[in-house]
């Protein structure tokens, strides 16, 4: 069956406010409180109580009761003061004849190792403890208030002051024949405050969820986990749920409590690992994280791993979130899976969002991106991570909020925003996400409850090589699942079309940048993460399976076998296939711009690095990428690393897209080269635009290169040759892949009709006059349908102004008949039947 979530769906509707105001805490309370984490040392030790111990729900206590969360009416953090609750006091409450201490008799004594671990965070069952449970004689009342004078009891006909129990506790045992539906009256120096009891509640989250879970099976995950806005018993408030199998205890801290969470210890539910608290009245655009006591007793503040919104880094601390967007993108939607993308128009302009137009939000990126990426011809854009990540300069490749798209340009519904917006363009949304490894940053991931959670217990298989992060634990149920329902949800939740996963390489093997000694072989003595290629498979599997439409690409750099096989076919290697749609051509990329990285000169002695990608073209579905990766740290950007003049540069610029558009498998572009910067990419400054500025001298240079790639896009859209059959050998012919003394490539693509578009390219600075090109028999004639060196690109103006007839009479390439075309230096031409 298909894992789904088993609770019950957060209500559509904001949380009402909170209640009645009440002072700020004491300045005892407040002092430190910052709500900047502490740090410590991560410890050992083993957790406080049995990891089965029942919940006041499995020992048939009173749960079909309601309670609340204080909140002092500080301003809150956006500014606007704290409303008046909706929904209480209940006029049905209002106290009544009985009141005071009359009747209410004290409450046994809390068992002294009860009472420590409680006051200290290291409970694992303070529902057990706090909140209103039957007792021979009556109704054994007991809260935990830090910094009340008074706790009263309200119901119905009652008013009863529990007696202080000292420590911020209050409790009492009432003659009451059942547990009634009551309030508590907290009281404090000045003012008094009437909320619910939290501890008066069921679990929120459903024991489906929870063994869906434990089985790696819930696929939407976000939905049990994190910080849930939801009506819960009637009650309006916000459901925290947090995995910390390790932890003594574990409590919500927040704005809301002055980073106190004394007041806010949550349950551990059985042996699932995961701590619960409803806290009603809690809504959306509240700061919080949990406090967690590691099993040596030591204590760390974390934010939620499941948080759906964060605030903006350097800050980190995790903020409840409900989504208001209302999607527009339906028609795209139904449209996206009409067919297949290894067979479909597919050209994607990679963007860096927060360096594309420095400084703008999503909502103003999205009057802007659509309209350029669309002007421009492109079907896609791929972005660079978009999920939370506290360093800029790792450009997102270290991420720390997995759920939650990145604060610094907006909320989760401004990314939406910008979604939708591309969508209703006509352009399709990649992203990147990296599964690959997580930063140490010890208010994140990092041995989240005290000891290796999310990462592999062995240090040697935890630490990357490369980066300095942690590798997850791939064979962890948990964790498997954490990162499935993180793609799924992407896909879902926000509508991505697709996901370029990153660093695929280095989770497939175990010796991956190790030395021999430094890795342990798998049980079978290979060097295959076995774990690792579990895990792929089934988020492939997943996600294919529950989003129709969506492609899965893979940035893989070795010869592994069957990247973009199916999961249920099984290789030679003895592998099923990892499932993706695409997979990244780096060999390709690595050899392109090798060659044209050679004076013209030289070309001739590496004539293979431009042709040896068709030897193994059809093993994958390929993209051609020209990615971040090659225009930053000293690369030089795509123009800068051609040899030659200025002119020169641009001329094999443009022959190199040519090429490359022409080229089986689908073309990826980063920012910058449509226009052929000149310097290479820093996320601080983003693209060179000043370079498209009419008053600069050399514009049109930069502009013609940008009208290529537009016209490039335009034809390669036109032209089903040159996709449909992009991942079969029938989709492709050699005319000439020898003449490497001339600097010249042909060949033909195929479209599924068998129309044919024939490519040739240039790479030498001299123009080839009536050049032989042999050709196929049936077409009467040809004509150029594009030219890298037409004027208004910036080239010198040669080309084939009429059609090409073939000559039957001259054989030529082993084809019937030739054409002798002009070849302009260093360009590309394109020609299709007339």
């Amino acid at each position: 069956m298909t894992a789904r979530s088993s609770s019950r769906r957060p209500s559509q509707e904001p949380a009402p406010a909170r209640g009645t105001a009440v002072r700020g805490a004491s300045p005892e309370a407040t002092a430190g409180r910052s709500g900047v984490p502490a740090t410590f040392l991560p410890g050992r030790g083993d957790p406080a109580g049995p990891d089965g111990a029942a919940s006041p729900a499995e020992t048939g206590r009173p749960g079909d009761l309601s309670g609340a969360a204080e909140r002092p009416p500080h301003q809150r953090d956006h500014g606007e003061p704290l409303p008046e609750r909706s929904d209480g006091p209940r006029p049905d409450l209002a106290p009544e004849p009985s009141g005071g201490s009359r009747g209410v008799r004290t409450a046994p004594p809390l068992d002294a190792g009860d009472r420590e671990r409680l006051l200290s965070g290291a409970h694992h069952d303070p529902h057990g403890l706090l909140g209103a449970h039957p007792v021979r004689g009556g109704v054994l009342f007991r809260v935990l208030r830090p910094y009340a004078k008074a706790v009263t009891v309200l119901a119905k006909g009652l008013r009863a002051d529990l007696h202080d129990e000292g420590d911020g506790l209050f409790g009492g045992v009432l003659p009451l024949s059942a547990v009634p539906e009551y309030e508590l009256l907290v009281s404090y120096d000045d003012s008094d405050v009437t909320v619910h009891d939290p501890y008066r509640f069921l679990p929120a989250v459903g024991e489906l969820d929870l063994h869906l879970f434990g089985e790696g099976r819930h696929e939407e995950l976000w939905q049990a986990m994190g910080a849930m806005p939801m009506v819960h018993q009637e009650v309006t408030g916000t459901r925290f749920t947090v995995w910390a199998p390790n932890a003594r205890g574990v409590r919500v801290v927040g704005n809301f409590n002055y980073w106190d969470g004394t007041g806010f210890p949550m349950r551990s539910l059985g042996s699932s690992g995961v701590w619960e608290l409803f806290l009603p009245g809690l809504g959306e655009g509240e700061l919080y994280k949990f406090e967690i006591t590691r099993p040596d007793g030591s204590k760390t503040l974390r934010a939620d791993p499941m948080a759906r919104r964060t605030e903006c880094p350097p800050a980190n601390a995790s903020v409840v979130h409900t989504s208001h967007h209302r999607w527009q993108d339906a028609a795209w939607l139904e449209g996206r899976a009409e067919r297949p993308v290894h067979a479909a128009p597919f050209s994607v302009y990679e963007v860096h969002l927060g360096s594309w137009r420095p400084g703008l939000t999503y909502r103003q990126l999205a009057q802007q991106l659509p309209a350029y990426v669309k002007d421009l011809g492109f079907t896609h854009v791929e972005l660079m991570p978009v999920a939370e990540h506290p360093f800029g300069g790792s450009w997102g490749y270290q991420v720390t909020g997995f759920y939650a798209p990145t604060a610094r340009m907006g909320t989760p519904d401004d990314f939406k925003y910008l979604v939708d917006a591309l969508h209703r363009a006509g352009i399709g949304v990649l992203m990147d996400w990296v599964p690959a490894h997580f930063p140490r940053d010890d208010w994140a991931l990092a041995e989240f409850d005290g000891r290796p959670l999310y990462e592999h217990e062995d240090p040697a298989r935890a630490a990357h090589p490369d980066w300095g992060t942690l590798e997850f634990d791939y064979g962890r149920a948990e964790v498997r699942n954490f990162l499935v329902a993180n793609a799924v949800y992407w896909c879902e939740e926000f509508h991505i079309d697709g996901l370029r996963v990153d660093a695929v390489a280095s989770m497939l093997y175990l010796d991956y940048s190790r030395e021999s000694g430094e890795w342990t072989p798998n049980v079978h003595g290979g060097r295959e993460n076995l774990d690792a290629v579990s895990f792929l498979q089934e988020m492939n599997a997943t996600v294919y399976r529950r989003c129709p439409g969506v492609v899965t690409v893979a940035e893989e750099s070795t010869a592994w076998d069957g990247v973009t096989r199916a999961t249920h076919h099984t290789g030679p290697g003895g592998f099923g296939g990892l499932g993706f749609g695409l997979k990244w051509n780096m060999g390709w990329m690595h050899d392109s711009l090798g060659y044209v990285g050679k004076e013209p000169v030289h070309r001739k002695y590496h004539h293979n690095e431009m042709t040896f990608s068709m030897v193994y073209a059809y093993s994958e579905n390929y993209v051609l990428p020209i990615s971040h990766d090659e225009v930053v740290h000293g690369k030089r950007s795509l123009v800068s690393k051609m040899p030659g003049d200025w002119w020169q540069q641009r001329a094999t610029h443009r022959a190199y897209l040519g090429f490359m558009w022409a080229h089986p498998g689908k073309q990826l572009l980063f920012m910058g080269q449509e226009f052929a910067q000149g310097a290479e990419w820093a996320e601080g400054h983003g693209p060179d635009w000043w370079l498209l500025d009419p008053s600069y001298s050399a514009e049109p240079d930069h502009r013609g290169v940008r009208d290529l790639v537009r016209d490039l896009n335009r034809r390669y859209a036109d032209t089903p040759a040159l996709w449909e059959r992009d991942t079969v050998p029938e989709g492709f012919s050699w005319i000439d892949g020898g003449a490497s003394e001339d600097n010249v490539f042909s060949f033909l693509r195929y479209g599924a009709d068998g129309t044919p578009l024939l490519a040739v390219s240039n790479f030498s600075p001299v123009v080839r006059h009536a050049y032989p090109v042999g050709v196929p028999e049936g077409v009467a004639a040809w004509r150029e349908v594009l030219n890298t060196d037409e004027v208004r690109y910036g080239g010198s103006g040669v080309g084939n102004a009429g059609p090409l007839v073939p000559d039957a009479s001259v054989p030529w390439n082993g084809r019937p008949g030739s054409i002798t075309p002009v070849l302009p230096p260093l360009a590309t031409v394109w020609l299709r039947p007339v």
